[in-house]
């Protein structure tokens, strides 16, 4: 259990922190409003400053001047497996495992499918009541297909995972951090009580790539998803990942079956024989001009040591855990750091309008209903002074109360 004695008592010390932190340096790769301090990086990642040139680069000369020869001259066609092979390292996977494709939802869907007809015999899809809820929509979808079989839910239908668990269940998709407290499950633990029970482990990786390391070749994990426009900083609607064991390559087979996933696509064949690896979860034409962004992102992202970047995401939301807790805040976050992503959940019963007011005052956070304000740590460009002096700001917007204006209660549509 953290008892946050390590954590800086003052802005000084702060300062010093920020003076000795190896990965001060990234904070200048990234565009960053002035008087801001932005803690919604777990939500939609800062600009990287070399992603618009990358962006201009593709519109005005691959696009622009290559015309359709850049599909080969400009590597336009490799992209999709190219890019996961550069996500690999951050998530624990060998080169051919990932793919860059499609949004999180539709490979949930393509996994789930997959890893249900690996498991023949076996109906049951096991989720998390409290899981983002795109992962439930989707297992209710797969679970309604002809065919399809039973949902079952930690929380609902069961008080823990291995209540649930019998030699029904095909598949189980967890969320690797818990979007809305900031939990961390134990990768390696939970995998290896899933197939003790015959199933297949999906890990959604939305809030944990980027954050801290991933393991999944050592964990043993099937199946992966995971979103690029977090801490990953690939832009606002950015392409998903999707992660296959190299085991099931030979095996694995979806219902989406689009020419970009063909093992010969420009043979036009009338009938579908799938790619060679991860590629087979490909499905269509990819998103240039996103995926140029990704492209830039992961420029950074090749050169930050991932131990590094844990050992500060844990001493940035363990100072800010104090300071929120010397405010009399309810902290939802774990305390303990080993059960911990990189985001700190704070309940009130007013949280939407807190969150509009404090955005007014630069720190920019965001609200999960019903009263959970969330304030997410990247470490690449958040600073210890930052962590400092957003606390002071949610402090002065709770002792004035300056939230209780009205239009501060006003919802906009995203939250």
């Amino acid at each position: 259990m953290d008892d946050f004695s390590a954590a800086p008592t003052t802005r000084s010390q702060c300062a010093a922190l920020d003076a000795a932190d190896p990965l001060a340096g990234f904070r200048e790769r990234f565009v960053l409003p002035k008087g801001v301090i932005y803690l919604d990086g777990n939500s939609l990642g800062a600009l990287p400053s070399n992603a618009a040139a990358r962006m201009q680069e593709v519109v005005e000369r691959e696009w622009g001047q290559g015309l359709i020869r850049s599909w080969n001259e400009a590597g336009w066609y490799d992209l999709p497996r190219g890019l996961g092979d550069r996500i690999a390292p951050l998530i624990g996977a060998q080169p051919g495992e990932t793919v860059v494709c499609d949004s999180t939802s539709v490979n949930l869907f393509k996994v789930l499918t997959a890893a249900v007809r690996l498991r023949p015999g076996r109906t049951v899809v096991v989720s998390e009541l409290g899981s983002f809820p795109t992962d439930l929509y989707v297992t209710e979808g797969v679970s309604g297909l002809p065919g399809g079989g039973e949902r079952r839910l930690i929380g609902r239908d069961g008080a823990d995972l291995e209540s649930l668990l019998d030699d029904q269940v095909a598949v189980v998709l967890l969320s690797h951090v818990d979007y809305r407290t900031g939990r961390l499950h134990d990768m390696a633990a939970v995998t290896e009580q899933v197939h003790r029970h015959g199933a297949l482990m999906i890990w959604d990786l939305c809030h944990s790539v980027g954050a801290l390391p991933v393991h999944l070749g050592e964990c043993d994990a099937d199946f992966a998803v995971g979103c690029t426009y977090k801490y990953l900083n690939g832009g606002p609607g950015s392409p998903a990942f999707l992660y296959a064991a190299a085991r099931h390559h030979e095996s694995a087979s979806h219902p989406l079956t689009g020419w970009f996933g063909h093992a010969a696509p420009f043979a036009f064949e009338p009938d579908y024989a799938p790619a060679a690896g991860a590629g087979r979860f490909l499905v269509g034409t990819p998103p240039l001009l996103s995926l140029a962004a990704l492209q830039a992102s992961l420029d950074v992202w090749d050169e930050v040591d991932l131990e590094a970047l844990r050992a500060k995401s844990l001493a940035l939301t363990g100072l800010f855990i104090r300071l929120a807790q010397n405010l009399g805040l309810d902290v939802v976050t774990p305390l303990d750091p080993a059960v911990r992503g990189s985001q700190v959940s704070l309940r009130h019963p007013d949280g939407y309008a807190v969150v509009q007011a404090l955005i007014e005052r630069g720190v920019i956070g965001d609200f999960r209903a019903p009263d959970i304000m969330r304030f997410g740590f990247t470490p690449l460009y958040l600073s210890y002074c930052d962590v400092w002096d957003a606390a002071e700001i949610i402090g002065d917007v709770l002792a004035t109360e300056s939230w209780r204006e009205e239009r501060f209660s006003v919802r906009g549509a995203v939250t």
